[in-house]
């Protein structure tokens, strides 16, 4: 299948990144979001990060590539994409909704994919009328820089689509590692239950955040420690993702740290917000 126009749905951190990756390579791209804030915000922060491109790669021109997205606040921009990379916040009661409107508004063989670090794809899937056409893609922040991606298979999503996705990802330069579908998958079933314990650690008085993180960093090799990868991926993110997970597996281990819930009630989500276990 030939894609020649990409959506996104969602500006925030995750479709702001991707966006980006997507206009190094003079791709085609819609982005949509449900404020004009959240879009002039989105404008600003992609062309921040294209200006910084530049850095590097001389001949890059950041105006031009800026030119290839277009921004919108409605759903009906995407009546002509072929590829759609869904990245709405990591709640069934958000995304649900969304799914039923762009399945109406996209074309039939518009492939959805599903940037999600939690959510059974399946369960996305049955939301739709193509469930073949239908699959994960767990993209990594920050996305311009992470040279993989971990792409789920739903239990109706075809090969062709797979196929096709791996070929996108692979004309940005990124590598597709296929898993089966599982809510949290491999990356966040993982991480997940280890950001959350690093925070108990925290309320328990076990160690301090910059404490937990240095054991990470310096007696394993990590690049960040949990809680900083917390801060990264906005610990309201890590909530919603828990609760996924906790509801999905009905297992114990899953069960959110109250230190994690009083944080995110109190706004402190990490990078995105400026405080979270650290100040930004």
């Amino acid at each position: 299948m030939e894609i020649k126009r990409y959506g996104i749905a969602g500006s925030g951190v995750m479709g702001s990144g991707l966006a980006q990756a997507l206009a190094r390579f003079d791709l085609d791209t819609v982005i949509v979001d449900k404020s004009e804030d959240a879009i002039e915000k989105a404008r600003e922060n992609i062309y921040q990060g294209l200006r910084f491109y530049c850095f590097s790669n001389k001949d890059f021109d950041p105006d031009a590539a800026m030119k290839r997205i277009q921004f919108d606040t409605s759903p009906k921009a995407f009546s002509d994409v072929d590829f759609l990379v869904e990245n709405i916040t990591e709640n069934t009661t958000l995304k649900e909704p969304l799914y039923h409107e762009i399945d109406s508004i996209c074309k039939p063989e518009c492939i959805f994919a599903a940037n999600t670090s939690a959510i059974s794809i399946t369960k996305i899937a049955s939301w739709t009328k193509r469930q073949d056409k239908v699959l994960g893609m767990h993209f990594m922040n920050p996305v311009p820089m992470k040279p993989a991606v971990e792409v789920i298979r739903g239990f109706h999503t075809s090969d062709t689509t797979i196929e096709t996705a791996k070929a996108f990802l692979s004309d940005i330069g990124k590598k597709a590692i296929i898993v089966n579908d599982m809510p949290g998958f491999v990356s966040n079933r993982v991480l997940m239950l280890t950001v959350n314990e690093a925070i108990w650690l925290v309320q328990d008085n076990v160690a301090n955040a910059k404490d937990v993180d240095e054991i990470f960093r310096s007696c394993f090799g990590h690049p960040m420690g949990p809680l900083e990868t917390g801060d990264l991926i906005g610990l309201d993110t890590i909530l919603y993702s828990l609760d996924v997970l906790y509801e999905s597996y009905n297992d114990s281990k899953f069960r959110p740290c109250p230190l994690l819930k009083k944080m995110v009630d109190a706004g402190l989500h990490g990078r995105k917000s400026g405080e979270g276990f650290y100040k930004y």
